[in-house]
């Protein structure tokens, strides 16, 4: 067995968790890598000196790796997307941070973690994906994401129009600062706190959540990801933006954006006691009283 670390080279995420975790895999006989650049984040602010083989990209880790360790936060956890992709590489999330739906197991909890991957006491979580599909393709490759596609005004001074179709009906022209199409993965994201729904993980759903709309009676819509949704953007300004959850790219009034359910999915670690209902009355403090 072998088990990859990624996380971001940032003081949160500092070399105690590798070393517990060397010390837990050597016990078991099973290799660890660790992502090239945090190993060399850690050498150089934590002196840190074990002898660890390093990756540094997809084509590393596809068909010679069990499992990835993400470390941070939701964000890193999007990050390890472009590591994995459509390999089916499970992905165990230990939140360092803050705020985070996709990163479940707790820090303090590390230990315990590593023992349930081990002891195979888990559920892998299947998260669907979309897919965007531009002339020239415009993400190139990573042209997925799990959380959401965001379309933005470049400029502050002045909104934007976005044409949406689906399956080549037209739905609405959005007048807004932009239009968010979430996953139901990251309807607790961006979509969240412009007023759209919470959505189970496995409802199998796309959410058009529309940013500061000029019409107010234009409200969120939840659609079946077994859609297509089309849209084109227009505006005084020539430039819009295009997000894949934090890739973003420049387009212009001639790009038609296609988005569609992806033909993988992103497959996330669920530890034995872990549900999505218990991280929702956790991160958003359901059923607590704060009166007295």
């Amino acid at each position: 067995m072998t088990i990859a670390i990624y996380a971001r080279p940032v003081k949160d995420n500092n070399a105690d968790y590798i070393k517990t975790l060397s010390t837990r895999l050597n016990k078991e006989n099973v290799k660890l890598i660790i992502f090239e650049d945090y190993y060399k984040f850690l050498k150089e602010e934590f002196k840190f000196n074990l002898d660890i083989p390093t990756y540094n990209n997809y084509n590393c880790i596809k068909g010679n790796v069990d499992f990835i360790i993400s470390l941070g936060g939701d964000g890193t956890i999007l990050e390890t997307l472009d590591l994995v992709r459509d390999s089916g590489i499970p992905v165990l999330g230990v939140n360092t941070g803050r705020l985070g739906f996709l990163a479940s197991v707790y820090k303090e909890d590390f230990s315990t973690a590593i023992q349930c991957l081990l002891d195979n006491k888990f559920k892998l979580d299947k998260r669907e994906l979309i897919e965007l599909k531009t002339a020239g393709d415009l993400f190139g490759d990573l042209n997925f994401a799990v959380n959401e596609l965001t379309v933005l005004k470049k400029d502050s001074s002045t909104m934007i129009t976005i044409d949406a179709k689906v399956n080549g009906e037209f739905l609405n022209s959005y007048w807004a600062d932009g239009l968010i199409l979430s996953t139901s993965t990251g309807s607790t994201a961006y979509s969240l706190s412009c007023g759209g729904p919470i959505m189970v993980p496995d409802s199998g759903n796309i959410v058009l959540t529309p940013i500061a709309p000029h019409n107010l009676n234009v409200r969120p819509i939840v659609l079946s990801n077994n859609n297509e949704i089309t849209l084109t953007v227009k505006g005084r300004s020539p430039h819009y933006l295009a997000s894949l959850d934090s890739r973003t790219a420049q387009i212009d009034s001639s790009v038609e954006l296609l988005v569609k359910k992806a033909g993988f999915t992103f497959n996330l670690i669920n530890l034995e006691g872990q549900h999505f209902f218990k991280t929702l009355r956790s991160k958003l403090m359901w059923g607590i009283d704060r009166r007295n």
